[in-house]
């Protein structure tokens, strides 16, 4: 019996794992991390006969090599125990990978971008299943890429993918239900593991900074989204994007590109913009333009999520969808968690979840997108990345900031530099969350936003817990229950300047 290893015990893991059984491997997993509830997760598999490694990272030892390693996203590609790997000659791909491998019969759509992703994806997915399609989210979104192929050979796969996204496909994955397309958000790390995966139709939401501490270089991380595309029997770009649109026709003459400030500004003959209010569609440099649906259906706020509905609607229309499905879905869908998601209202001021908002960009947007003066919690673990767009959007737009997680101390010193000093250091959700009510009351602001430009991983297991963790603080206060009033004593050398000691 052939071998397979795969290495990251998440719900993509979990999934490649038991899709190898199925298709007759003897499967290890292993995971360099020890937990009660990987423990728990190690007793299920034991019982399906798929050996858990915990506690112990992969080791090629020459006695009993497997024939193939599948890493979980999370995995980077490029470590050693990797890399020696492949020079064994062993193969080595992704969980997406492997998936794509299942499902290449059905037609794809991979949708990929810094920011913007998530959004798109679910509206796609909600535009084709409105057209009577079954059309699962997966990959960073709902489900596993494998749970998805799982389906597909008679077993309920059950669960939320790796990102957990607030997304409802459950009735999308029953057994052996036929599937017509599948929807894929697909990130950075899985396409940088995936040599084959060539959707029908490949969208590229937004291309800024983000991930370099694992890609190096802006080139790098540019080539393996660029990747995807390419491979891409039909292409879909967002040409508001300032870097994509600067490459344009130059480098991608054949993509439909999409506009939100009207027809002139779009980049090539055919597409998709708008125009008096409407999404307009251009299929070929001489068809007449046809309106599609009105952009005023679409709940969600932003000019962002308008260029998401250009890129969900364009690629429907490649899809074949008809406008009355389009106008249905996008009448109806809701928005997805963690991505301005609105929590409640408490005495007419809105507490909004942009937990999702993980770098500048998407923090500087989530930030436009709100009534101003606004009431600003950010922090986390700090990324690489150009914060000046960000911090001249807080000078804007924040009435105040509440700093949390490890970047506290050096977001602080980056505001006073640009001499902004309405801040407070207050290091958890469960200090912000009462002051910012508080200072919401003494600014008149309507809006609380957690938009953090951070990752999670210095406080929470990722950003989905983050933001759980702050819908739930939110509510309780909502609620009627109160902490004890938070005192921030004052810094001597600002009276607005202010910190909290852990108790």
């Amino acid at each position: 019996m052939s071998k397979a290893t795969v290495v990251g015990l998440g719900k993509s893991g979990v999934a490649a794992a038991r899709l190898l059984k199925r298709e007759g491997w003897e499967v290890e997993l292993s995971d360099g991390n020890t937990s009660k509830t990987l423990l728990e997760q190690q007793q299920e598999l034991a019982a399906e006969q798929i050996t858990v490694k915990l506690g112990q990272s992969l080791e090629l030892n020459g006695a009993n090599l497997p024939q193939l390693i599948v890493v979980s996203p999370g995995v980077p590609w490029d470590i050693l125990v990797l890399v020696e790997a492949r020079q064994l000659g062993i193969e080595t791909i992704g969980e997406m990978e492997l998936a794509w491998r299942n499902l290449q019969s059905l037609p794809w759509v991979g949708i990929t971008g810094t920011n913007g992703k998530t959004t798109t994806t679910a509206l796609i997915a909600a535009i084709f299943q409105a057209a009577e399609l079954n059309a699962p989210a997966c990959g960073n979104i709902g489900y596993a890429a494998c749970e998805v192929a799982l389906s597909q050979r008679g077993k309920r796969a059950g669960g939320a993918g790796e990102a957990g996204e607030a997304f409802d496909n459950s009735s999308l994955l029953t057994p052996h239900s036929s599937l017509d397309w599948v929807i894929a958000e697909v990130s950075s790390y899985q396409i940088e593991s995936s040599s084959s995966l060539a959707p029908r139709i490949g969208v590229w939401t937004t291309f800024t900074p983000d991930h370099l501490s694992r890609h190096q270089t802006l080139e790098n991380y540019y080539n393996i989204k660029a990747k995807l595309l390419r491979q891409s029997e039909l292409q879909v770009f967002n040409g508001d994007d300032a870097y994509l649109s600067q490459l344009g026709l130059s480098a991608w003459p054949d993509a439909y590109w999409t506009s939100v400030k009207g027809k002139d500004f779009l980049i090539s003959e055919k597409g998709f913009y708008i125009e008096d209010g409407w999404v307009v569609e251009k299929l070929t440099a001489t068809s007449t333009p046809e309106p599609i649906v009105k952009v005023s259906s679409l709940r969600m706020v932003g000019e962002h999520n308008q260029q998401n509905l250009l890129m969900a609607v364009a690629t429907a229309r490649l899809a074949g969808i008809n406008r009355d499905a389009i106008a249905r879905a996008v009448r109806e869908f809701p928005g997805v968690a963690h991505r301005l998601e609105h929590i409640c209202t408490w005495e007419g001021i809105d507490f909004i979840n942009d937990s999702k908002a993980t770098n500048y960009d998407a923090a500087e947007v989530g930030l436009a997108s709100v009534n101003s003066p606004a009431i600003l919690i950010a922090g986390g673990e700090a990324k690489a990345g150009d914060d000046t767009a960000w911090l001249a959007q807080i000078q804007t737009k924040a009435a105040a900031v509440l700093l949390i997680g490890s970047a506290a101390p050096a977001f602080a010193k980056r505001l006073r530099e640009v001499g902004y000093h309405t801040y407070h250091i207050v290091e958890t959700m469960e200090r912000a969350v009462p002051k910012s009510a508080e200072l919401a009351k003494q600014y008149q602001a309507p809006v609380v936003l957690l938009s953090p430009a951070c990752a999670s991983f210095d406080q929470y297991p990722n950003f989905e817990v983050r933001g759980d963790r702050f819908r739930h603080l939110c509510l309780a206060w909502a609620g009627g229950w109160k902490p004890a009033r938070v005192e921030l004593p004052e810094l001597e050398n600002s009276s607005q300047e202010s910190i909290v000691q852990s108790r």
